[in-house]
């Protein structure tokens, strides 16, 4: 009961973090988290320790938690490293994806392309994650798909607004169907290629990105 109350406070906590509502150095007091949701103490703690693991929360010994400064440069060398990531599970995937995973990987995607031209945008990015992680499992490579996910992880708050830029869905969707063809079809330098410029943010795609982050981010990266 703990942990699911703690799943219900990390989005809302992440969403006011990354849009700037809970600026940095804010103080995120454990009393009166627990007043304004209704919990006690335990879940609101769980759920500062998942935003502290996100790089979201800055948990001090004996003085609490705050809100962490997270900088553009910063942002853009996670991203970096997850396109690389995500771009090596890909061409794991097209060398070692099973027959039993083919079917698998080719109904995400097209439970996703089923959203595009809604405005389901939250269920659009969980239908997103399901690909991904399915291209992780693909690799076969259990240390490479445990990396991935814990920058993934710690990325989630901002490719979750990703998916709420004007036209990203359609563009989104047609890149996910380039990269599961590549993979069905074995092409591992293809699929690698595909992966990591889906996930680089480069070109207009970093405007765009900017176009979603708050005032502060900018600062910080000053």
């Amino acid at each position: 009961m703990t942990t699911s109350r703690a799943s219900e406070l990390v989005p809302v906590l992440e969403q006011e973090i990354v849009t700037g509502e809970l600026k940095p150095g804010t103080r995120l007091d454990e009393t009166l988290l627990a007043e304004r949701f209704g919990v006690s103490r335990t879940p609101v703690r769980e759920a500062l320790t998942h935003l502290a693991a996100a790089g979201l929360v800055v948990i001090r010994p004996r003085r609490g938690a705050i809100v962490a400064t997270i900088s553009i440069r910063d942002l853009m060398n996670m991203f970096e490293v997850m396109a690389n990531l995500e771009g090596v599970c890909a061409r794991l995937a097209a060398r070692r994806i099973t027959p039993e995973e083919r079917p698998a990987l080719k109904a995400a995607f097209e439970a996703c392309d089923a959203l595009v031209g809604t405005d389901r945008y939250d269920d659009y990015y969980e239908g997103n994650l399901t690909l991904h992680n399915l291209i992780y499992q693909a690799s076969h490579n259990a240390y490479l798909e445990k990396q991935t996910r814990e920058l993934r992880r710690r990325l989630s708050p901002h490719r979750r607004l990703q998916v709420r830029i004007p036209g990203r869905l359609i563009k989104s969707s047609e890149e996910h169907g380039a990269i599961v063809r590549a993979i069905l079809d074995g092409n591992s330098d293809l699929a690698e290629r595909l992966t990591r410029d889906h996930v680089t943010i480069q070109g207009e795609r970093f405007t765009d990105f900017l176009s979603t982050l708050p005032p502060h981010y900018v600062q910080a990266s000053a």
